[in-house]
């Protein structure tokens, strides 16, 4: 199958959406209370490091996604193996957040609707854009780029009157393990999630480094975040914001100009459920690509369907409520996931540049 390619400002643009998707309205991080604004911005600088490992795997051996390169550096049995281990990851990832997205539409509106229709609706738009392609997915991340933009604008704008900078006041009330403790939650979720996009990306229409893409992506989806963040805290309280499932969505509802603008948080809806829809998307995606590297097909779009109704039991099946959600998201799959985002990346890198030079050594010689 002929692989597909995007411009760079769609590589960006789909990359952005996958940060902020959640990350606006849930509000990563909260371990660090009051210096929830610091942890993000260390975080930034953890993940710095680790967008070299994840561009370092794109070019030793260019053309090929992260499965490609397993494959090379572990031969067939082994590689097919740790191809697995990233296959359910995005099989979860997909369930966690489609629960997210499907639990946030049943709370803020269809209170009185099953929560699998709403499910079942996003996953279907999934299936779609997928089948499309990752250029539709692209093209469509590039249009709507604008928007969150512009709503985190006005948002901050019309909000700075109910701002207290006691909220963010006095600075490490709580010391310095708090701080360390949100950064490091920050780190996994979401900024460390992008290693998805090694088993997404192989080739792009424009040359240019695959770290640059990382980069400008990560500073636009951090600003946005930091600046979220310190928007929610300044507004809500930390109280308030630990006491709210969607403090993002809470924060926009603040904004009210007389009869002219109000009830903007319809808007903040939209980019979450944007960004939702992209990042169920991609880790369908990888799911999918994983599966047809484990069985030898050249083609993934067959399976595109039984994966997405895979995903869609699991998300209903695997928790019973919010309450278990949450515990499952803060207790253990920020640590676990650790091994997908930090060693098994690391540990490939280091069999890839092995296999590299002594590839290089056998051509000279």
């Amino acid at each position: 199958m002929k692989e597909s390619s995007i411009s760079n400002k769609q590589a960006i643009s789909i990359i952005f959406f996958f940060i902020i998707g959640e990350s606006s309205i849930l509000l990563p991080g909260l371990s660090a209370k009051k210096d929830l604004w610091l942890s993000i911005l260390l975080s930034f600088f953890m993940i710095l490091p680790f967008i070299f490992v994840y561009s370092r795997l794109f070019t030793i051996f260019p053309g090929k996604d992260l499965f490609d390169v397993i494959k090379i550096c572990f031969g067939n049995f082994i590689g097919k193996g740790i191809i697995l281990l990233y296959t359910w990851y995005a099989l979860d990832l997909s369930a966690l957040v489609l629960r997210d997205f499907g639990q946030f539409v049943n709370t803020i509106n269809l209170i009185k609707t099953p929560i699998m229709v709403s499910l079942i609706c996003i996953m279907f738009l999934c299936i779609w854009i997928i089948k499309e392609g990752i250029e539709v997915m692209g093209k469509f991340s590039e249009i709507f780029f604008i928007l969150p933009m512009i709503l985190l604008i006005i948002v901050i704008l019309f909000l700075i009157p109910n701002m207290n900078l006691n909220n963010i006041r006095p600075l490490l009330y709580n010391g310095i393990k708090p701080v360390m403790k949100g950064a490091y939650e920050v780190f996994i979720y979401p900024f460390g999630e992008i290693v998805i996009f090694t088993t997404i990306f192989s080739s792009f229409k424009e040359k240019k480094s695959i770290y640059s893409i990382y980069l400008y992506s990560l500073l636009l989806g951090g600003i946005f975040l930091f600046l979220t963040s310190l928007t929610i805290i300044l507004t809500l309280g930390i109280n308030n914001a630990l006491s709210l499932y969607f403090p993002g969505y809470a924060t926009v509802g603040h904004v009210h100009i007389g009869d002219i603008l109000q009830r903007i948080e319809a808007i903040s809806a939209l980019v979450f459920l944007l960004g939702g829809f992209i990042k169920v998307s991609i880790y369908l995606f990888a799911a999918c690509k994983g599966v047809a590297k484990i069985f030898d097909c050249s083609n993934y779009k067959f399976i595109v369907t039984p994966i997405a109704l895979l995903i869609l039991n699991l998300t209903y099946f695997e928790f019973e409520n919010i309450m278990s959600f949450n515990e499952w998201i803060f207790d253990v799959w920020i640590y676990y996931a650790f091994l997908f985002i930090v060693i098994l990346p690391i540990t490939i890198l280091i069999f890839a540049e092995i296999k590299k030079r002594f590839s290089t050594a056998n051509q000279k010689s």
